[in-house]
């Protein structure tokens, strides 16, 4: 089990902030493809996923790194300062 965070506009769009998701994926990325064919709403907040960002256990990350070890993935826009 991977703990799934989902922020801003992907919390809007998929409709939950956090959930424990059983996942066989292998990295961020199959994460993604398996989360985006559940139903419309995770479809609608993968579909492009260079309006993303990913991070692991809170280290900003790429969607090829693995998941092997991992006990939290987070989704979310990228940020700006200012």
């Amino acid at each position: 089990m991977i703990d799934v965070l989902y922020f801003a506009w992907v919390r809007e769009r998929i409709g939950v902030a956090r959930e424990a998701v059983e996942t066989q994926a292998a990295t961020a990325a199959e994460l993604v493809a398996e989360l985006a064919a559940r139903d419309a709403r995770y479809g609608a907040a993968f579909a492009d996923t260079s309006a993303l960002r990913v991070a692991l256990d809170h280290k900003l990350s790429s969607f090829d790194a693995p998941l092997a070890g991992v006990r939290e993935v987070a989704f979310f826009p990228p940020m700006t300062g200012g």
